[in-house]
């Protein structure tokens, strides 16, 4: 049974960091490619970053550019998202996914694993 478990969100001021982790347990975690989404109340999840299964080639979302590294250590099955200069506009749920098949790891119907989200508070 594939579980992906995310911690190390909560709240912060504005400028502040957090950084989040996803445990991963149930797959063979270093074939696997990992994202980083985000959703606040009424809207739909939104790609935040995510890295390919060697943990080379990164992607992020134009808001969070040059603020957000996602790192992924295989040894340790968990992937990380780094948070820097906080934003109230970064306030949602984060998830983290997880594919071996994706092409476009942007897309959230790409992936195929799902953790049950962190919530992230940026007070201004």
């Amino acid at each position: 049974q594939v579980q992906l478990v995310e911690s190390g969100g909560g709240l912060v001021q504005a400028g502040g960091s957090l950084r989040l982790s996803c445990a991963a347990s149930g797959l063979t975690f270093s074939v696997y490619h990992m994202g980083w989404f985000r959703r606040v109340p009424g809207k739909d999840r939104e790609f935040v970053a995510a890295i390919r299964w060697y943990g080379g080639n990164t992607y992020y979302a134009d808001s969070v550019k040059g603020r957000f590294t996602i790192s992924k250590d295989n040894a340790k099955n968990t992937v990380y998202l780094q948070m820097n200069s906080l934003k109230p506009e970064d306030t949602a749920v984060y998830y983290c996914a997880a594919t071996n098949r994706a092409a476009v790891l942007t897309a959230p119907n790409e992936y195929d694993y799902w953790g049950q989200g962190t919530q992230v508070t940026v007070s201004s």
